[in-house]
């Protein structure tokens, strides 16, 4: 779990990626001439870079070496990091039921600060309820066994500590589409305890939960449901997640990131405030 002073592993591994990037830049080397060094190819030191893989530490000692980086201080800090990177985090318990493009996002979620999301399918995974939770998991994939379903709901759950965990709980923003919450997932009984859920959820200080009416019409979000994630790390740029049917798309760059800020900006403008928000959940939970 993340701790008071580092972040997760995925972090690191940006972190380190980062930073090599730079240094490689800087020398005006490709990444073709950089990857022959440790015998792989450019897409591999693409990969490395952006923190997608587990570091070798004979590979970013011998990238050091060969990007002019003498000093002895500073070659042990950034091997430090990419040892550090490749401690395997709480959620590799879970790697025979995470595919490996969610896996990265569950990395960046227990590292960032603060994430805001908007959301039109579901409730949003940190905000569910567990019978919601387990409805969800068996709505979208009725061939998993018990077990499965019971692990998968297991690794939700864990996922929720970021909002409760002791130091620097996670800032959680969410819009949240009115057709998420008037869709009957897992029958009346659930619903009722997914909404008592959410009004309980909105009472924490780090949570704020928005609604985004019906009446309201067309709206800047047309688009789908994304996640905006925020870190405390200086270094790291804020990340987009949008996520698909059998894959996701980060996205870093400046231009991407400033288009999805202003829309969801656009959003919590647009949206019902927090408290008639609230009041809104109030009055589903009498009609459930």
């Amino acid at each position: 779990m993340t701790t008071p002073t580092t972040s997760g592993p995925t972090v690191r591994r940006i972190l380190v990626g980062a930073q090599l990037r730079r240094l490689r830049e800087e020398r005006g080397i490709t990444r073709d001439d950089a990857g022959y060094v440790i015998r792989a190819s450019g897409s591999k030191i693409s990969r490395l870079e952006l923190g997608r893989v587990s570091f070798k530490e004979r590979d970013i000692a011998d990238l050091l070496t060969f990007y002019g980086v003498d000093d002895v201080q500073q070659r042990e800090a950034l091997l430090e990091l990419a040892r550090d990177a490749n401690t395997p985090g709480w959620w590799h318990d879970y790697d025979d039921i995470l595919p490996s493009w969610f896996q990265t996002y569950v990395g960046l979620e227990e590292a960032a600060s603060l994430i805001r999301s908007y959301e039109v399918q579901f409730v949003p995974g940190l905000l569910q309820s567990e019978d919601y939770a387990r409805s969800v998991i068996v709505s979208g994939r009725p061939e998993l066994r018990a077990e499965e379903v019971e692990r998968r709901v297991n690794l939700r759950l864990e996922r929720q500590k970021v909002l409760t965990r002791q130091y620097h709980p996670l800032q959680l923003w969410v819009v949240v589409d009115e057709a998420a919450l008037r869709r009957p997932i897992g029958g009346t009984k659930v619903m009722r305890g997914q909404v008592q859920h959410l009004l309980e959820m909105s009472e924490m200080s780090n949570v704020t939960i928005q609604i985004m009416p019906f009446r309201f019409g067309g709206h800047a979000a047309e688009g789908g449901a994304f996640s905006i994630l925020r870190f405390p790390e200086p270094d790291l740029p804020d990340v987009v997640y949008v996520e698909q049917l059998v894959s996701s798309l980060y996205l870093d760059k400046r231009e991407h990131v400033d288009r999805y800020l202003e829309t969801m900006n656009r959003l919590t403008v647009d949206s019902q405030p927090p408290d008639i928000s609230a009041e809104t959940l109030q009055k589903l939970l009498a009609r459930v």
